[in-house]
């Protein structure tokens, strides 16, 4: 709340109370708290304030933001007002009333740093750069301040990074900026980092790198301390930008001598050695190679660097380094790369790659290396060999090794593995035939050779029986591994957690390869067996998440999801997985739910970035700010943010449209404007961690750039269907509830053409969006199991879903169409609409025929599902729901008709006159469509008749598995999960259709 340190203040102590109360969420106190004090002093603004922040904290925002307008009409300038209202505006969302505020404080009281101060943060807040450089300079001439004059600097920088025009950026505002900084620098009142590292910025992006890295190397340079070699990092990124390769290799070799350790250091040294090989480099002849040090330029020189290294580390009594031993695989994985047929023939690739007498002796020196073997041979394997036992005990072994194993050929895997084997001490063989680990260190050195099995494909490779052998194996190495974590916390992880998650997914290769669906249910039973005695496992419990979806049942997902405790950006990078399926397995309280996950961290991000911005003002952290609004942008344009954003609209409608609040209430509500676009599809972000999963699958079957990009390709097409789908909802919602004159000048007047206009633009976009479609899913892309889930486009095709929806959306038109003609003169027109009656039933017809069978059964002891049937029900829902409001827009149009029709038979005395065709249609069609929603009724009320009549105490598990007691009961209370999930599935979409067929009882003309 806002400042209250002047105790001697009298009115300080008549706000207290109020500001207490604010502060313990009692709103309603607040406000007679507040009332009771205007009473007596009705010039205490600061009062009204805090009474309109009660009110804006219960709902009557209306009537907060009339009571904050009265205040800030009168322009006040005490600190409490100025702050409640501060406080008001960003709750209300009306962050630009703040600077209106300030400005006029400001020229009241022209010489307040802190009214000054405030309103630069103001103009922060809603990103007015000009104004936030005025400001800045008009504070350092209040207050000389260098932080102040920097603030003006700074706002001079995020002008040229907002500009439209890059080249007004590169030569009005990037320049100014540099000019201002060298000014200070000129007259040396350069005080602090920040402010070193704001000039090297600007320098930066106006590509002068030569002034930049004078700068770094200069005297201002010595004032980059508060990061870990800041001064060297800045200095190797303009090596690398101006292709000072000796420089970049001379400060790499020289950081690496420091610290061995570095990984990005041996990257950028062996980058620079390859340039400086290609380019044939040669080094003078007398003084320094260069400003920093010594440069190598051969193979046998880098071998013998990293060799050195690593004896450094042998020599170590303490645990060695990493890095050393990773490098030598990284040369012969870059030697590779280049054309080496053979590391160990190295002499002729150096000969010919350097030209000179030196690389010939460097690979006599390398073949002496080779011949004493301080380099393993040269052999990858043996290197691995050595890497594993030193590092094995630790878990980043697999992950290090991991990316290196492409050096290994095929015929050396299981060599690799059994030596690995031997490096592992495990105890003598028990009753079941397998031996142990006898400590914590132990287990993850045999555990890191199950992965390393499993990454080099010879998992895969086995047969049925022998994954089943596999899977009983790591079962009893996980329950063996349980006595090592019995002390262990809720909140830690279990010693051997990943054996059991590997054995899930050899039960989903299993499952995948021979189809049997009893391994599913096996590698649930594990995964709920792994989460009793790990509840924290975030691995365990994203695959139970994306096997639950997998087999359509969604209610057991939002806990999962929920106990994940997802954290800011993560409801982006990790919350496709839950949303994929919200909206399209009928569980619609708990896919509104899902969808608010998301959206609560999207529309915070908004303010949330402003406040980063402003403490990085604040503090002097200035080149984060560009990253602060990179990073607002990026989850603005964010591809889950659009879906949500959209799904969660039309699952509004879906559920509440013409059942709550008619559909033109309901678009009204959301803001939808028909004619409005605003996903930016052209800069259209995908920030899914498409990886969240844990995965030990060789290369072949790993996640690709081709799989990211069709799974782009394909989210965004269906996005794009589903866009339009709400926009052209919307666009019948108001063309539904419009005027109907005759006149074509009425017509345009009233915008009705405009919006059949519209409503024939969407649909033209519609057919062509289903066209692309369908090209997409005749591909039948296939990914990786752990990889982007499909998306629900292949399955609304099939439906007949998107074709249903589409030829209802026509009719509308077509009823516009009759609505201007008329009754009279349109038999062909009307014959036309009761085709196109007809046809919409036996779509629907069709649809429903698709829905039919048993999500769930049991056959001989097995239980099976269908979760297709069930996601095809809610496209037939939905389907119905807009089939329905098409109807009632066509009884609007057909009303007013009939009700003419029938004046004009009064006049005539004419009781003859032929009921016209389209009105009959119309009758029968609603009636074909009660008959249709009561097929489906009944449909669903079998399904969950034999859902609830299914007895899964009759399933036989044990048999052919080797499943313990206990492991059956983990098995059974997923099944009873699933069970659980599709009866609550069905039961919401029994009654959603219940209050589809009810409004259709009342549409009558």
């Amino acid at each position: 709340m806002a400042a209250r340190g002047h105790v001697q203040d009298p009115n300080d102590r008549r706000l207290r109370p109020i500001y207490d109360y604010l502060d313990n969420g009692n709103n309603k106190m607040a406000i007679q708290q507040a009332d009771k004090l205007l009473k007596k002093h009705k010039d205490l603004h600061c009062a009204k304030v805090l009474k309109a922040i009660g009110l804006q904290r219960t709902g009557k925002q209306d009537e907060a933001f009339s009571l904050a307008q009265e205040v800030a009409t009168l322009e006040p300038t005490d600190d409490n007002s100025l702050q409640a209202l501060t406080i008001l505006y960003r709750e209300m969302h009306h962050p630009e009333l703040v600077t209106k505020l300030y400005e006029a404080a400001v020229k009241k009281v022209p010489l307040s740093e802190e009214y000054h101060s405030h309103l630069f943060m103001a103009y922060a807040r809603v990103g007015e750069y000009k104004k936030m450089q005025q400001a800045g300079m008009a504070l350092y001439k209040i207050v000389p301040k260098n932080p102040y004059y920097f603030w003006s600097v700074m706002s001079l920088v995020m002008q040229a990074i907002s500009a439209q025009d890059e080249k007004l950026a590169q030569t009005m505002f990037l320049p100014l900026a540099e000019r201002m900084v060298e000014k200070m620098v000129k007259e040396e009142k350069i005080e602090a980092e920040a402010e070193v590292q704001l000039y090297f910025m600007i320098l930066e992006r106006l590509g002068k790198c030569v002034e930049a890295l004078d700068v770094v190397r200069g005297p201002l340079g010595e004032k980059l301390t508060s990061e870990l070699r800041s001064r060297e990092n800045k200095c190797m990124m303009m090596y690398r930008r101006l292709q000072l390769w000796p420089e970049c290799n001379a400060l790499s070799y020289k950081l690496l001598l420091k610290n061995p350790d570095d990984w990005q250091f041996y990257l950028s040294y062996f980058d620079s050695l390859f340039h400086l090989m290609d380019k044939s480099w040669c080094q003078p002849e007398e003084g320094e190679h260069c400003v920093e040090g010594p440069v190598q330029t051969t193979v046998a020189e880098a071998v013998k660097f990293v060799v050195d290294r690593m004896e450094e580390q042998d020599k170590k009594e303490s645990r060695p380094l990493r890095g050393p031993y990773l490098a030598c695989l990284e040369l012969i994985h870059r030697l590779r790369e280049r054309g080496c047929p053979d590391e160990k023939e190295l002499g002729t690739y150096t000969h010919t790659h350097t030209h000179t007498h030196r690389s010939f002796l460097g690979c006599w020196l390398f073949a002496l290396i080779v011949s004493i073997g301080c380099w393993s041979s040269g052999d990858p394997l043996e290197l691995m060999v050595q890497f594993f036992g030193k590092f094995g005990d630790k878990p980043c072994c697999i992950t290090d090794l991991k990316i290196y194993l492409h050096l290994l050929p095929p015929e050396q895997r299981s060599q690799f593995k059994n030596r690995l084997g031997e490096l592992v001490p495990l105890g003598e063989a028990g009753e079941d035939g397998f031996e142990f680990p006898g400590d914590t260190k132990t287990l993850q050195r045999h555990l890191c050779v199950c992965q390393l099995s499993r990454a080099l494909g010879l998992q895969h490779a086995l047969d049925t029986e022998g994954k089943l052998r596999l899977i009983t194996e790591l079962k009893a190495h996980y329950h063996h591994g349980l006595q090592f974590g019995k002390s262990c916390l809720k909140t830690e992880l279990q010693f051997s957690d990943m054996y059991c998650l590997m054995a899930a997914h050899v039960y989903i290769d299993l499952w995948t390869e021979t189809g049997d669906e009893n391994m599913l249910w096996q590698c649930l039973g594990v995964l709920e067996e792994g989460l009793s005695f790990s509840p924290s496992n975030a691995q365990f419990k994203l695959l139970l998440l994306l096997l639950f979806c997998r087999l359509g049942a969604f209610q057991p997902v939002v806990d999962l999801y929920s106990s994940l405790d997802a954290k800011h950006v993560q409801h982006d990078t990790i919350g496709y997985l839950l949303t994929r399926y919200a909206g399209s397995l009928g569980q619609f309280a708990a896919a509104s739910q899902s969808c608010n996950f998301s959206l609560r961290f999207f529309h915070s991000n908004q303010k949330d970035t402003s406040e980063y911005i402003i403490q990085a003002y604040k503090y002097g952290a200035f080149e984060k700010i560009p990253e602060f609004i990179a990073f607002r942008t990026r989850l603005n344009q964010s591809l889950h943010f659009a879906q949500v954003r959209t799904e969660r609209m039309l699952l509004d409608l879906y559920t509440e449209a013409d059942v709550t609040l008619s559909l033109e209430e309901s678009v009204k509500a959301m803001g939808v404007c028909p004619e409005e676009d605003d996903i930016p599809w052209d800069n259209m972000r995908d920030n899914r961690d498409l990886t969240v999963l844990v995965s030990w699958d060789p290369k072949d079957r790993e996640l690709t750039e081709e799989h990211r990009r069709l799974s782009l390709e394909e989210e965004s097409v269906w996005l794009k269907v589903r866009s339009l789908t709400l926009r052209l909802l919307a666009s019948l919602a108001l063309l539904g509830h419009a005027p109907s004159p005759r006149n074509s000048d009425k017509t345009n007047e009233n915008g009705i053409s405009a919006k059949s206009s519209t409503l024939q633009t969407l649909l033209s976009q519609l057919d062509q969006t289903l066209e692309t479609a369908a090209q997409i899913t005749e591909k039948q892309t296939q990914y990786p199991f752990l990889g982007p889930p499909s998306s629900r486009l292949a399955s609304a095709l099939s439906s007949g879903s998107c074709h249903c929806q589409t030829s209802a959306l026509q009719l509308s038109l077509t009823l516009r169409e009759l609505e201007t003609t008329g009754l009279d003169d349109s038999s062909e027109l009307q014959t036309q609409i009761c085709n196109a009656f007809k046809s919409s039933v036996a779509q629907l017809q069709e649809m429903l025929s698709r829905c039919k069978g048993d999500v769930l059964e049991m056959k001989d002891g097995r239980l099976t599902t269908r979760p297709a049937l069930l996601e095809t029900l809610v496209f037939f829902v939905e389907t119905v729901c807009v089939v329905l409001w098409v109807a009632s827009y066509s009884a609007s149009v057909l009303r007013p008709l009939k009700s003419s029709l029938q004046k004009k038979k009064k006049k005539k005395k004419d009781s003859s006159t032929a009921m016209p065709v389209v009105l009959c249609g119309f009758q029968e069609w609603t009636g074909s469509l009660q008959g249709v929603v009561t097929q489906a009724l009944d449909h669903v009320k079998g399904q969950e008749a034999s859902l609830t009549a299914l007895k899964l105490a009759a399933l036989t598990l044990e048999e052919g598995y080797s499943q313990t007691q206990e492991e059956c009961g983990f098995t059974r209370a997923a099944m009873d999960k699933v069970q659980s999930s599709y009866l609550g599935s069905l039961q919401e979409l029994g009654d959603l259709l219940r209050k589809r067929a009810d409004s259709l009882k009342s549409l009558k003309i």
